[in-house]
């Protein structure tokens, strides 16, 4: 049973890792709510080219973070927070004062600090007792997120007449009081206590040499883990960012609403499921019931995807069910798994 303390703290720390994560993704998502129409660079459409543009910077960003996450004190976490979070805003106002299709540069670097959000963030929150339910509640955020920062972009387009080089940084500005509310909230949280250094370890920065170490115990089960994360990623990139898209298709009523309400079944689902691994206090249990989960989501997916190449399910449904298969998965590889993982 939890004390009063630890509920307080639970409800404090799922609320402040929420709002932040939430507030970061209108730094970096509205934009795939424009259309960009008729613009073309070297070839390749415009909105494709700022999307695979901010996607290898974030992808480039990861790699960066392995060295810088990992080596982050607990003390510089919040000024990391707060610089990284500037410099991804600054590159939006360029983005939008520097005319297109030139302005495509500013996307990828607009990638390379928010790719490391998560990992400064999830710092806060793991290594407790309660991390599955933590992490659950801030990963609901990637669900419901992403719909809402879009729907409030393609608002300001289609009711408020802001054009679409400058709606990334406006959509931006507008949660940025409540991103620095979540990163004040984060920055308050009590250490680890000694409960949660038992049953999880504690966890301190890795140098070079511990992390070389790390990577040969578990080399082969660390190069299966990431090319299944690698997948779900690009399935998880192409659905969102051309999700507008996708419902344009196959819907005919307020976009906008949907982008914001759609999604959020599959949250509640999501947070259900992984929130309920608490319960189980064995490591090694919750490490492979993940990985579990992890396979029957995918042939979920894909029997999915099936059914509705012959017609047997709705595009509707069809996007309902892939949504919810997908980030199951993605959602455990965020914050089970590796919690988890690290604890057994």
């Amino acid at each position: 049973m939890w004390s009063k303390k630890e509920v307080l703290f639970a409800c404090k720390a799922s609320l402040a890792a929420f709002v932040t994560y939430l507030c970061m993704y209108a730094y970096r998502k509205p934009f795939t709510s424009a259309e960009f129409d008729g613009i073309r660079f070297i070839g390749i459409d415009y909105k494709i080219l700022l999307i695979l543009s901010q996607l290898i910077g974030y992808t480039l960003s990861k790699y960066i973070g392995i060295k810088y996450i990992s080596e982050l004190k607990q003390e510089n976490r919040t000024k990391t927070l707060v610089q990284l979070m500037s410099f991804a805003l600054l590159m939006l106002f360029f983005f939008a004062i520097t005319p297109p299709p030139y302005n495509f540069i500013f996307m990828f670097f607009n990638g390379i600090p928010l790719g490391m959000i998560w990992g400064v963030v999830f710092g806060y929150i793991e290594g407790r007792r309660s991390t599955e339910m933590l992490g659950a509640i801030m990963a609901s955020s990637f669900i419901i997120s992403s719909g809402l920062v879009k729907g409030v972009g393609k608002l300001l387009l289609d009711s408020y007449g802001i054009h679409e080089s400058w709606m990334p940084v406006c959509t931006a500005l507008l949660f940025t009081p409540a991103l620095l509310l979540g990163i004040w909230m984060l920055h308050t949280l009590q250490a680890p206590s000694e409960s949660d250094i038992q049953e999880r370890t504690e966890r301190i920065p890795m140098k070079s040499t511990e992390r070389k170490a790390f990577i040969q115990k578990f080399s082969l089960g660390i190069t299966l883990v990431i090319v299944m994360y690698v997948a779900l990623t690009i399935f998880r990139d192409v659905r969102d960012n051309f999700a507008v898209d996708f419902w344009k298709e196959i819907y005919s009523g307020n976009i906008s609403q949907l982008l914001v309400t759609s999604e959020i079944p599959i949250a509640v689902v999501v947070l259900v499921v992984i929130s309920c691994m608490i319960f189980i206090k064995k490591n090694k249990t919750v490490f492979f019931t993940n990985l579990f989960l992890i396979s029957l989501s995918g042939i979920v997916m894909f029997s999915c995807g099936i059914l509705f190449l012959q017609s047997s399910v709705t595009p509707f449904m069809w996007m309902i069910l892939s949504g919810g298969a997908m980030y199951l998965p993605y959602l455990i590889f965020h914050t089970v798994l590796y919690e988890r993982w690290i604890a057994y």
